[in-house]
This record gives structure tokens, sequence and C-alpha cells, in this order.
């Protein structure tokens, strides 16, 4: 275990993100069955949490942008603060749709499709967002999920208001091939690591990097598809399950992106303004925790007597040599003998 690699590519946005749906997927799940009795406006706290971190991190982000403007000369900071600012705007209109529901939840009194207008402007600007993440060589998971959905919102509200009366399975068939696609994409994840696995020639980093991969997006998708297939049921009427029940698969797809959010990398750096990857941040905020980040355990099993040996390693920024074996180093080297250079071109 090495906590320094697992630190170095955290990305704390992710893990924010997961962490807040799934407090607020199991808050909502329990007061649709009955267990909860407290409103919508605090069943929607964790949501509003992440919002407001998002905010916050912005307004922080652009104080530091506006009054330190050299810190705009540092690398690709132009393309981070334009992300930044994208990425607001994008969930500024994903609150609208946020407190647009919960105030239909807890009051009724407006049609569905009008809470369901800004998901649908946020999934036609996600398509232009997603064109210029690819451009600029940035991330954009939820732009993704927004564009390839538009067809599925528009249904889902036409559904809720009874303009239309299909049958559930009927209307998640945006969402079907949406999943079909991406059980093909991790069979094929599955076949590849399987390759890798038996391919001698690979090194045991890429064999272990693809099955991880594939362990990863199979307790990611899998358990999407089951919570897909036992909701359609459960809205249909043809079980008897409660929400809390439904909703369970999707827990193990939690668990799994907040694991996968240790080693996504990426992350905007002008997030707080803090300029930097996380784990050089917190660093620098705790220089205690250098001690901490800097070791790694290596269980070994020894043939003759079956004992743990523990190596530690050092950070490669601040090298600590012993004095002793320093010395030792250059006794050794002292007493090696010269030998002269002999080329076989040069005669005798």
């Amino acid at each position: 275990m090495n906590l320094q690699t697992l630190f170095q590519d955290f990305n704390p946005s992710k893990f924010l993100v997961h962490v807040c749906l799934m407090i607020f997927t199991a808050l909502f799940a329990l007061r649709l069955d009955g267990e909860l009795t407290w409103s919508y406006w605090t069943i929607f706290i964790p949501i509003w949490f992440w919002k407001f971190m998002v905010i916050l991190g912005a307004l922080v982000g652009s104080y530091v942008w506006w009054r330190y403007p050299h810190f705009r000369l540092e690398g690709e900071a132009y393309v981070h603060y334009k992300a930044m600012l994208i990425s607001l705007a994008l969930h500024l209109i994903l609150l609208m749709f946020e407190l647009l529901a919960c105030d239909k939840l807890e009051s009724g009194r407006h049609l569905w499709i009008l809470v369901f207008i800004p998901l649908i402007f946020i999934s036609i600007v996600s398509i232009a967002v997603c064109i210029w993440a690819v451009k600029h060589d940035r991330s954009f998971e939820l732009e993704l999920f927004c564009s390839v959905n538009i067809l599925q919102f528009i249904f889902l509200a036409l559904r809720l208001d009874g303009f239309i009366s299909w049958s559930w399975e009927v209307v998640f068939v945006p969402l079907w091939i949406l999943m079909c696609l991406s059980s093909v994409g991790v069979l094929y994840t599955i076949i590849f690591a399987g390759i890798l696995l038996r391919a001698p020639e690979v090194n045991p980093q890429q064999r272990r990097t693809s099955f991880n991969s594939a362990v990863g997006y199979t307790f990611l998708v899998i358990p999407v598809l089951i919570f897909q297939v036992l909701l359609t049921n459960k809205l249909d009427e043809d079980i008897s399950l409660s929400y809390v029940g439904v909703v369970s698969p999707l827990f193990i797809s939690y668990f799994t992106l907040i694991l996968m959010s240790f080693g996504a990398k990426g992350g905007n750096r002008w997030w707080f303004g803090i300029r930097k990857d996380f784990c050089h941040f917190l660093l620098s905020l705790c220089p205690f925790l250098q001690e901490y980040a800097n070791i790694a355990y290596n269980l070994q099993n020894d043939g003759v007597n079956g004992r743990a040996q523990n190596t530690t390693e050092n950070a490669s920024t601040a090298p600590c040599i012993d004095s002793k074996s320093e010395k030792r180093i250059k006794k050794t080297e002292l007493l090696k003998p010269v030998v002269p250079v002999v080329s076989i071109d040069t005669p005798d």
C-alpha cells in the first residue's frame, strides 16, 4: 500500500459529488417509503451542499484569478479557469432544476415539463461543452451524461405529467439503449484484460491497470442495470419491493465511484484557487502529513522463516540517506581499482 500514490491521483471533486449523491439517494428512498417524514427541502441537503461547494470554490478561484494577475501565466491557467466557469454555469442550471423539482415534490403546483426545462437546456448546451472539452483535453462526465439523455428527460417529463400513458419499460427505452452500449463496453474491457493477463510480453503495470479497469466498470455498470430493472418493475407495479430495496444496487456503484475517485487524476486546479494538485496542496497545508504520505509497506514472504518485511520509501523531493551508509559507499568507491579504457579500434 503506497499512500503517496493513493493520494497523488485523488480527485476531490468526484469524491464530493459521489458521496453527496449516495447520501441523497438513501434519504430520498427512505422518504418515498415513508420511513422519513422530513420535508423534501431537508432531503435535498446533500445536493444543496454539493452546489454550495461548487459556487464557493468558483468564487474563491475567481478572487485569486483577479487578485493575483501573475498567476494567469502558469501553464494552462486560462484553460483551467474557463473550464471552471463553464462547469459553474452548468451547475447553476442544474441547481435551477433541483430547486424546481424540490418545490414540485413539496407543493405540486406546476407541471413536470416546466421542471425539466433547465435539464433539457443543459443537455443541449452540454453538446457544445463536450466538443470544447475534447478540443482542450478536459474531462466531461457530467456534460456527456446530460447530452446523451436529452430524449430520456423529455419522456420522463411527459410520462409524469400524464401526456403519454406508456409503460415505464417503454419510457426508459433511451436508457435501455445506453445501458446496452455500456454493457458492451464492460464486456470489451473484461476480454481485453483477459488477453493482457495471458500475454507474456505485457508488463505487470499494464496488466494491473487493465484488470482494475475491468473490475471497476463491472461493479459500476451491472448494479445500475439491476437498479433500472427493479425500478421499472416497481413503477409498473409488477413487484412489491420497497424503494430502499430498489436503490440498494446503486450503493455498489456509488462505492465503486468513490474508490475510483482516488485514481481518477484530473480535476480543475482553480477551484478554491489552489493552483496545484490536491495532494500537493494538502501536503503544503499540513506538512506533518508528508511523513505518512511518503511511506509504503511491502509485505513479502521470506522463504526461510516466513517473516514479513516492511520497506519504507522516501519522497523524491526530500530524500533521506543515512550518513554512515553514505560514508561506506564513498569509501567503497575509493577502493575500486582504476582500469584504463581499452578500445578495440586502437592498436596495442
